[in-house]
């Protein structure tokens, strides 16, 4: 009988293995897809040699993760490329606001009003970020915080909408670019919390950047898995489980899936009924035949560009997917150029570019169009560059990733009650009514991103309940 089974070998679950295989616990992982990765995966979408990230591609989370901090992944070939800048947001006069490494770089991009307002948002905080961000992101009760009071200021500081917090800032390059880093979880502008998710991407931008990783998004995983395997577990991929029945005996049984996947194969009937998932996403990957000819200078040398002219338009952007159930006319869009600092990404010369926009769960239309009428206003000429595009709405994601139900790859609802505490109003949120199942996703805290804390959590539920039995 093996210690524990993980079912899926995302960043997540392969997490989960590994920090029990560190302990000496016999685990094995497996994946009903044919590589091991989740939303951390890196294929030929559109032509060869082009090598994009149908998920995630920029990792400001995983670069600071507690977690992947204090495991070996660089031995196992995972390198971390830093781009000249983190992310720029462009507008429509040709100029940009930035996040730099640098505090001091970023607030100047703001402009003298919003500049002092800026350094004493986060300049409070930076000194103590590695606690700040153990203590934030290993909650609830898996671990006393190190700092409770630097937390609580955090939180004072956060737990109000972004709309409150953005109030400090007096124009609006500082409040656009904001809007867009909450943005980042399909969470609207005035939600609960908002304001610590948009603070805690530029805190993790000024402490060690928004990188890339060498090769694509799949070096994270491939890592993850070859240390698995060095410490004795075992990864089974093609491996499609139904029910609980499908997998060998094991004393705890680890899920890196969807709540109601979970529920499904577990047999734990409506235990999850009212979780909520949120917005899904219509994606774009494109071979490009040069740079993204972007009219600011700034976004040619950054690893993510952020696209909306203005807060009110990323905040309309975001309700209509959100709350009016409509795909927005102007959305609002998160773009990743990995091969500007990962040219190996591309042929010589050429280029890949990742953009999504956010529409209603479950949607089934065509974003195509808008999504390069907005790109053409930042970038003109754009359309003139493509050579090939490959797009996925959340039909196609979904069928792709089932942890994405309807296109949500946040894998649910992150607003209300549900950003904190999720999958259900828990202090245990990795245990479920079976004594011996266990769920690590993005379902879980601290919620999405490619960090693997919320496997490495769930971990520690698991061993405290081998080790009692």
């Amino acid at each position: 009988m093996l210690d524990a089974v993980v079912v899926g070998a995302g960043p997540n679950g392969l997490t989960a293995a590994v920090e029990l295989a560190r302990r000496g616990f016999s685990v094995a992982v497996f994946e009903a897809q044919g590589t091991v990765g989740g939303g951390a995966r890196t294929e030929e979408l559109t032509l060869p040699g082009f090598r994009h990230d149908p998920c995630s591609a920029a990792h400001p989370l995983g670069i600071n993760s507690p977690a992947f901090r204090h495991l070996p992944l660089e031995r196992y070939g995972l390198e971390w490329l830093h781009p000249g800048l983190p992310m720029a947001h462009p507008f429509l006069d040709g100029s940009a606001a930035v996040l730099s490494r640098s505090v001091g770089e970023t607030a100047a991009s703001f402009g003298a009003r919003d500049a002092g307002a800026y350094r004493r948002l986060v300049e409070r905080f930076l000194p103590r970020w590695d606690t700040l961000a153990r203590d934030f992101m290993s909650l609830p009760l898996t671990a006393l915080p190190r700092d409770p009071v630097t937390l609580a200021r955090f939180g004072l500081v956060g737990l109000p909408p972004s709309t409150w917090l953005m109030r400090r800032f007096r124009d609006e390059k500082a409040k656009t670019l904001f809007a867009g880093l909450v943005a980042h979880v399909m969470a609207p502008l005035g939600g609960f919390a908002t304001g610590a998710i948009g603070l805690v991407f530029a805190l993790a931008a000024h402490a060690r950047g928004w990188p890339v990783a060498r090769g694509g998004s799949q070096s994270i995983s491939d890592a993850l898995a070859a240390y698995l395997k060095d410490l004795g577990g075992t990864v089974h991929t093609d491996y499609e489980v139904k029910r609980l029945d499908d997998l060998p005996p094991a004393r705890a049984y680890v899920f890196d899936t969807s709540p109601t996947a979970l529920a499904r194969i577990a047999g734990l009937g409506n235990h999850y009924a009212n979780y909520r998932y949120g917005p899904g996403v219509f994606k774009l990957d494109y071979a490009l035949d040069g740079p993204v000819p972007w009219t600011a200078e700034a976004p040619r040398s950054a690893g993510t560009v952020q696209i909306g002219a203005d807060s009110a338009e990323i905040g309309a952007a975001l309700d209509a997917a959100s709350g009016a159930g409509r795909a927005p006319e102007r959305p609002f869009l998160i773009t990743v150029q990995p091969s500007v600092v990962d040219p190996g990404r591309a042929p010589v010369g050429k280029h890949v570019f990742w953009a999504y926009g956010h529409v209603p769960n479950g949607w089934t239309g065509d974003l195509t169009d808008a999504v390069e009428r907005q790109l053409e206003r930042f970038a003109p000429g754009f359309r003139d560059r493509v050579l090939a595009r490959a797009t996925a709405g959340p039909p196609e994601l979904a069928a792709r990733n089932a942890n994405y139900v309807g296109g949500d790859i946040a894998s649910g609802a992150v607003s209300g009650l549900q950003l904190l505490l999720r999958p259900k109003l828990s202090l245990f949120p990795y245990s479920t009514p079976h004594p011996a199942v266990f769920i690590c996703s993005s379902a879980t805290p601290p919620g999405p991103g490619v960090h693997g804390m919320s496997g490495h959590n769930a971990a520690k539920a698991v061993w405290r309940r081998l080790r009692q039995t």
